[in-house]
């Protein structure tokens, strides 16, 4: 970092402040917002890149908001929210009555229980607020430290703020967890080249001598940080070369340790302050005057020590603030058991009693079980749950099993955090969590719980439903007698796990299970079994009807269910999947994403499709495998829709040897169907026909999920394509039996597409005009599209006018949603009917240019959603080299990141 007169100038950041300029540049002229999420180890510069986004912002006329996570904070539900939007809702003269409740109720200022999507939505309102006056550009430190709860809601702002002119600048740790569940485009910043490394240190310690300046550049290995703490370590002889210098150290995670000569030259009251700042929680917190308060002294001298040793000074609002996250974290670390208790006892103290940050503080300071406390933390645990900050809940619970004094106590507490960390979107440790709990005994009153527990774990982290079928009928067993503990609604949560187990395995116990059931849910959870089982007249209106009849504390409680129901019917009415975005944390969020996914193929929002592998990525690094699994199957179907079979091919490579194993015969149907639905693309009509026979003989629709029914209009145009108009006859004729244009308005179209294309001649021009006239026709953009192909090349060939108009309508759409062989043949129809298509630049298939054989390998293996490292394995290279090449890849191919690859590919 260089001084240029305005402000802090970066060295080797170009690609960086690149990507940061022209996020700033889009919001400033009205492009909508965009969101850039910094990634790099401790020291490598995150913050000072923020620092230098905020002076860009302002000199732009942005409004600046900003939040740093805290690793002392971390347990506090909507804290870095609280930090980031506290100052503008005081501000706010827009906000309803119910929103402004929503957010000081997520902050504290007011008594009451927001769901996450109540703060989210409210937060987004404000937002749109503040940027009627300016952009609004939003910095977010430090993500790695961040509350789940914050972390969610700042993710549910990246999604849905796009349409406004809003920046939103993240950085975190790699491995930090709650950043891992913000599915945003990610920006690795790395250390800097030698060149660059050797420019900052020379510019910051011009008198180096250069044995000891090619000492500190090899020990700092690029990282900023350290180029500028290393060197003040050593004296004035070490650096001018004439002593010796000290042995190598430790860089990365051990990088506080730099600052741990100057902690120990603090005076016993300063390092007393700079702990309690380090501990201390809230944005009241860290004033001069708190500080004098608090400490019961003068603290004028201890301040100005820590401000010329660098650790930490008062900013111009007159707050402590740190030299740097690792100063706190050293602060922390240096400062003995004894120390922090007694840090802590003090913070507490100075807290009123109902503030949940005292509890935790009395908790820290606890040396020994106090029932007391852990019940006390126990209620405070199950109130942020139900708030939506399930991980911060999570926490809680686990302290107050730490304070048990009953091994039973402990037990079911420790169960109760388990589930919330589960929900919350802590899934790798909820499964050591449930590894340590079957080593112990678990009281048989929370019995249902812990079962509850080892399904999660197992259904979404091991990808395994044997323990569904094995578990979850005798816990609803236990749940449903006359008077049992309701576990705050679990009955409605183990009947979804086990509906979503029958769904994927087909299993008949659990099916019999969910039957025996079916009356003691609700009616959303009997809506849910009818749709997977019989779907019958008017489901999806059923669904609908049932929505909108709950309350947003309802909804909380049966969001899955109501969304599978919806998968089940193909029913975006209302687009559903929106009334909960932003609810709770990622457990929610994954079967939101989910239901968004299917939604967009359905709908031809295929320009999203990438979306799916981000989501893929997002889910595998926070241990959510099932959903994992389930987004590239997602996936899958826009590479079917578009003809790529290798794309398919690969992406069943993927996914199969886990489905088959755990015998997901849902994915596996899945997976037929869409070689089936790639093959009709390219014209191979026996292989799709025989692919669809696989799934549903011809003539007869079987018993089970409604997605059957909707393989009707796949069915038959590879039956009428190789001759067998009697069996496509047949199974219009069982479709109609089936009655399943009753089931939802896709179903609908989809029976009349296919009763169109299996028609007589004479017949046949008045079913594509009753298809067309199928209510919501136009919103299934890919298959009336194919049924317009069908309609153009039947009226072709018969010499009837219309079919350039049909042709041309349906060639824009496959264009649109660049899906090429068709495309392609609707081509060959408009030239075979006169009217001559131009090719795009380059034809269809033209490989990128400047790509080299390695490349381009790499480059494919990344679109279809691989990892460095699993591209690593599968070219016998490092992960470091797949990164080097990607790196020299998006320039050539004009692009930014791994989720434009599949586009500037061709792969579509």
């Amino acid at each position: 970092m260089l001084e240029d007169g305005r402000g802090p100038a970066l060295v080797g950041r170009r690609r960086e402040t690149e990507l940061l300029t022209a996020a700033l540049v889009r919001a400033k002229d009205g492009a909508g917002g965009s969101t850039v999420l910094l990634r790099g180890e401790a020291g490598v510069g995150k913050s000072t890149l923020l620092a230098w986004a905020e002076r860009e912002g302002r000199e732009r006329g942005f409004t600046v908001l900003r939040a740093v996570g805290a690793e002392a904070e971390a347990e506090f539900a909507f804290g870095a929210l609280h930090q980031a939007l506290w100052s503008p809702l005081q501000r706010s003269e827009a906000l309803s009555t119910h929103q402004r409740d929503a957010l000081e109720s997520a902050f504290g200022a007011r008594a009451g229980t927001p769901s996450g999507f109540t703060a989210g939505a409210a937060a987004l309102a404000l937002l749109d607020e503040v940027t009627r006056t300016a952009p609004v550009l939003l910095l977010l430190d430090d993500l790695h430290w961040a509350d789940s709860s914050s972390a969610t809601v700042f993710a549910f702002l990246h999604r849905r703020g796009a349409g406004l002119p809003l920046v939103i600048a993240g950085a975190s740790r790699p491995d930090g967890p709650a950043a891992r569940t913000w599915s945003a485009e990610t920006v690795d910043v790395p250390p800097l080249s030698r060149a660059d490394a050797a420019l900052l240190l020379g510019t910051c310690y011009p008198e180096l001598a250069a044995a000891t300046t090619a000492r500190v550049l090899a020990e700092a290995a690029g990282n900023p940080l350290a180029l500028v703490e290393l060197p003040r370590q050593l004296t004035g002889a070490q650096r001018r070369g004439a002593a010796p210098l000290p042995d190598q150290l430790p860089l990365g995670r051990k990088l506080e340790r730099m600052f741990a000569g100057r902690l120990e030259a603090m005076t016993p009251e300063a390092g007393r302050l700079l702990l309690l700042g380090a501990l201390a929680t809230g944005t009241d917190f860290g004033s001069e005057a708190w500080l004098r308060a608090v400490a019961g002294e003068d603290v004028r001298v201890p301040l100005e020590r820590m401000e010329a040793a660098g650790l930490a000074r008062l900013d111009a609002a007159g707050r402590l603030v740190f030299r740097h996250p690792l100063v706190r974290t050293a602060v922390i670390s240096a400062a003995s058991d004894a120390e922090r208790r007694e840090a802590y006892r003090t913070l507490a103290g100075s807290l009123a009693p109902e503030d949940p940050r005292r509890l935790v503080h009395e908790a820290s300071a606890a040396l020994s079980p106090d029932d007391g406390l852990a019940r006390r933390l126990q209620e405070a645990g199950r109130d942020l749950a139900r708030r939506g900050g399930d991980a911060e809940g999570a926490l809680l619970l686990e302290r107050a099993a730490v304070l048990s004094t009953s091994s039973c106590d402990r037990a079911r507490r420790l169960t109760w955090a388990t589930v919330m960390a589960a929900r919350g979107g802590q899934l790798r440790h909820a499964v050591s969590l449930v590894g340590e709990l079957k080593a112990s005994t678990v009281p048989s009153d929370v019995a249902p719980l812990f079962a509850y527990a080892v399904v999660y774990a197992d259904q979404s982290h091991h990808v395994g439903f044997e323990s569904s079928a094995a578990l979850l009928p005798e816990a609803l067993d236990t749940l449903t007698v006359p008077g049992a503990d309701p576990f705050g609604g679990l009955v409605e949560q183990v009947y979804f796990k086990l509906l979503l187990a029958a769904t994927y395995t087909d299993d008949p116990c659990a099916w019999r299970a969910l039957e025996r059931h079916r009356e003691n849910v609700s009616e959303a959870g009997r809506l849910c079994l009818r749709a997977w089982t019989d779907p019958g007249p008017d489901m999806a209106a059923a669904l609908v009807a049932v929505a909108e009849g709950m309350t947003e504390e309802q909804e909380a409680g049966v969001a899955w269910l109501l969304l599978w129901t919806a998968s089940a019917l193909d029913c975006p009415e209302g687009d559903l999947w929106q009334r909960f975005a932003g609810l709770h944390g990622y457990a929610t969020q994954g079967a939101v994403a989910k239901a968004k996914c299917h939604h967009d193929f359905l709908l031809g929002r295929w320009d999203r499709a990438a979306v799916c592998l981000r989501e893929a990525e997002a889910a595998d690094e926070l241990g959510y495998h099932c959903n994992a699994l389930m987004f590239r199957q997602y996936y899958a179907h826009f590479l079917a829709g578009r003809g790529d079979e290798t794309g398919l091919r690969e992406i069943d490579r993927i996914i199969r040897p886990t489905a088959t194993r755990a015998r997901m015969r849902f994915v596996l149907d899945r997976l037929t169907h869409l070689r089936g639905l790639a093959a009709l693309a390219h014209r191979h009509y026996e292989e799709a026909y025989a692919h669809f026979c696989e799934i549903t003989p011809p003539g007869r629709l079987p018993s089970g999920p409604p997605w059957h029914h909707a393989l009707v209009f796949d069915l038959v145009t590879a039956a009428v394509h190789t001759g067998r108009r009697e069996e496509a006859r047949a199974h219009v004729a069982a479709g109609r039996a089936a009655r399943s244009a009753e089931i939802s308005g896709h179903h609908a179209f989809l029976l009349a597409a296919a009763t169109a294309l299996a028609a007589e001649d004479d017949e046949a021009e008045a079913a594509y005009r009753a298809a067309y006239d199928v209510p919501g026709a136009e919103q299934w953009a890919f298959d009336l599209a194919r049924l317009r192909l069908a309609h153009g090349s039947w009226l072709r060939r018969r010499h009837r006018s219309g079919a350039r108009t049909v042709l041309r309508v349906a060639h824009h759409v496959f264009r649109r949603l660049r899906a090429d062989p068709w495309a392609q043949r609707c081509e060959e129809e408009l030239r075979a009917a006169g009217d001559p298509v131009a090719l795009p630049p380059g034809g269809p298939g033209t490989e990128p240019s400047g790509l080299t054989g390695q490349e381009l390998r790499i480059a494919r293996l990344a679109a279809t959603g691989l990892s460095n490292k699993e591209i690593g394995r599968r070219l016998q290279l490092s992960p470091r080299t797949v990164g080097a090449h990607l790196y020299k890849i998006f320039p050539k191919l004009g692009i930014t990141s791994r989720a434009a690859l599949a586009h500037a590919l061709g792969t579509r």
